[in-house]
């Protein structure tokens, strides 16, 4: 029994004696080789330039965009001929300018009412002002204050497109957003 007591406590300190003679050399090894591979890796990173991209700040079009969406863009709503209902694709618009006006107390708009050259100039002022009151109407339903909202109308005078064909009229039929 002594003797394996004594191979056992032999088998145990071999291998710490040897693992404590090779890291005291190894210690002076390893701390000379880091410093060797430190160099080695710290020597190419300074060498190298890292070239970023200088962030600008959003512009104010950009933020708007970005809190009311590409809507916020877009000022003209189209009517149908001889109509001054709103079109649901022409909403979206008009929501997005409703947001911003309830966040901006402080701001004004006018809506515009326009009309095509059909018809005579009165009746086309007429249907402009019915065109500009229900784009005002749709805005005040959706909280804007009716003290930020003016309207007028033009009629047939100022078109967009002064060409005689359908595609100019489509596009003269309209109200415009104007800060």
């Amino acid at each position: 029994m002594n003797l394996s007591n004594i191979s056992k406590s032999l088998l145990i300190a071999l291998p710490m004696l040897a693992l404590g003679a090779c890291s005291s050399t190894a210690q002076i090894d390893t701390e000379s080789e880091t410093q060797e591979v430190a160099a080695q890796v710290i020597e190419p990173v300074v060498e190298e330039t890292v070239e970023a991209e200088v962030i600008q700040p959003l512009t104010a079009e950009e933020l708007m965009v970005q809190q009311y969406g590409e809507d916020i863009l877009k000022h003209r709503v189209n009517f149908d001929f001889n109509q001054s209902m709103i079109k649901p694709e022409f909403t979206s618009i008009l929501l997005a300018h409703a947001a911003y006006l309830k966040d901006h107390s402080d701001k004004l708009i006018t809506v515009e009412g326009y009309a095509d050259e059909k018809g005579t100039p009165e009746y086309n002022i007429a249907l402009g002002e019915r065109r500009a009151i229900a784009v005002a109407t749709y805005l005040e339903n959706m909280g804007v204050g009716s003290s930020q909202i003016n309207t007028m109308s033009y009629g047939e005078e100022k078109p967009v497109n002064p060409e005689h064909n359908e595609s100019a009229w489509l596009q003269n039929r309209r109200v415009e957003l104007v800060f």
